[in-house]
C-alpha cells in the first residue's frame, strides 16, 4: 500500500495476507432470541434479505486498491454489507476525523487517526441493493498480532469512528480484532467491548479444530451476552469442509443463541506463489448450500466474488422450485 493513499507500505507477505483476509499463526487468510433480539436490534432480526438465497450478506475489506466496491451480489440474495473496518493501521476511510475529539493529550495523540487521501463514495454505496443494511467495521490492523496487542487502543479509535458514522443505514457495528482459542488473553477483550455501541459483532475462527461445542463453550465463558459472532468457516484454506463448518455454526447457535451467530463463507482459495484467488463456483456452491438456515456473508465481495462467479453460482443452483 502506497503512502500516497495515507497508509505506510506493508511487506509482500502482509499484503498477501490482507488480500486473503485476517491473519493468524497458522494462516494468512480472513478475516473478521428473546431479550437478546432486542439488544441486537434489526441487525440480528432483519428480514429484508432473501432468506432462501445463496447468501444474505457480503463483506468488503477496504484497502487502498479497493475503495469503490461494485458487484451484483444481490442476485445471490444479498442485502447486507459488512464493512471489515473504517480505519486500518491508523488511517481512516471516513471524512471529518482529523481533529475531531482531540484533546491534545498524550493519550489522544496515541489514538490519533489520519484520513486517507481517497475515500469511498459512501452515498453511492448506501444506494446499492446489496447494502441496504450496513454493519460498520471500526478500527483494526492488517497484522493480527499487532491488533491483539493494541486492542485497547483500537477500542478508543473505534469509539471515535462510531461517532462519525457514514451516510448509510447502520444496522450494527463490528470490532475487527478477531479471536480464536489460541489467544490466551482473549477474555480481556470482553470488558473492553462494553465501551462500543450496540448492536455489536466480532468474528471468531478455529484453526485448531477443537470442535463447535468447545468453541461455543469458550466464547460463552467471556463474551458479553449482547455481542454477536461471525464464524469464519475455514474452507478457504481447507481447514474444514462445509459439512463440518455447518456443525460448528449449529453448535454456536445452540449455545449462544441463533440471533447471535452468522457465518463467513470464505470465497478464496490458495493460488500459485503463495497468493490467493477466488474459489470456483464448484467449490463455493457446496459451502453456501450447506449453510442454509443461517445468515451467510461472503468474504469478500470486491476481491473474490466477481459478476462471472455470481452467474456461475446461479447456473449451478438452477431455477427455484
Amino acid at each position: 500500500m502506497s503512502k500516497a493513499d495515507g497508509k505506510g507500505k506493508c511487506d509482500s507477505r502482509d499484503r498477501r495476507a490482507a488480500l486473503a483476509g485476517p491473519r493468524s499463526r497458522r494462516r494468512r487468510a480472513l478475516l473478521a432470541a428473546g431479550a437478546l433480539s432486542a439488544l441486537l436490534g434489526g441487525c440480528a432480526t432483519n428480514r429484508s434479505g432473501d432468506a432462501d438465497g445463496l447468501a444474505q450478506g457480503v463483506v468488503w475489506q477496504p484497502d487502498a486498491d479497493h475503495l469503490d466496491p461494485r458487484g451484483d451480489w444481490q442476485r445471490l440474495g444479498v442485502s447486507d454489507l459488512l464493512v471489515q473496518w473504517t480505519a486500518v493501521d491508523d488511517t481512516a476511510y471516513l471524512p471529518g476525523l482529523e481533529g475531531a475529539g482531540s484533546s491534545g493529550s498524550a493519550a489522544a495523540a496515541a489514538n490519533a487517526l489520519k484520513t486517507a487521501r481517497r475515500l469511498p463514495d459512501w452515498t453511492r454505496i448506501a444506494n446499492e441493493p446489496w447494502a441496504r443494511n450496513v454493519i460498520v467495521g471500526l478500527a483494526g490492523r492488517f497484522d493480527e498480532t499487532s491488533a491483539r496487542a493494541h486492542a485497547a487502543q483500537l477500542i478508543e479509535q473505534s469509539r471515535r469512528l462510531a461517532d462519525m458514522r457514514p451516510p448509510v443505514h447502520v444496522a450494527g457495528y463490528y470490532f475487527p480484532v478477531e479471536v480464536d482459542p489460541t489467544w490466551k488473553d482473549a477474555a480481556a477483550l470482553g470488558p473492553l467491548l462494553g465501551g462500543l455501541p450496540r448492536p455489536l459483532w466480532i468474528s471468531v475462527y478455529d484453526n485448531s479444530n477443537i470442535g463447535g461445542k468447545a468453541l461455543a463453550a469458550w466464547l460463552n465463558g467471556w463474551l458479553p451476552r449482547d455481542v454477536g459472532v461471525f464464524f469464519q468457516d475455514g474452507c478457504g484454506l481447507y481447514t474444514r469442509g462445509p459439512a463440518a463448518a455447518r456443525e460448528y455454526a449449529d453448535a454456536l447457535a445452540a449455545r449462544l443463541g441463533a440471533s447471535r451467530v452468522r457465518i463467513i463463507a470464505e470465497a478464496f482459495r490458495p493460488a500459485v506463489g503463495g497468493a490467493f484467488g477466488s474459489a470456483s463456483a464448484a467449490e463455493l456452491a457446496p459451502q453456501l448450500r450447506a449453510y442454509r438456515g443461517h445468515r451467510v456473508y461472503l468474504f469478500d465481495g470486491p476481491h473474490y466474488v466477481s459478476a462471472q462467479l455470481v452467474q456461475e453460482l446461479l447456473a449451478l443452483e438452477g431455477p427455484r422450485s
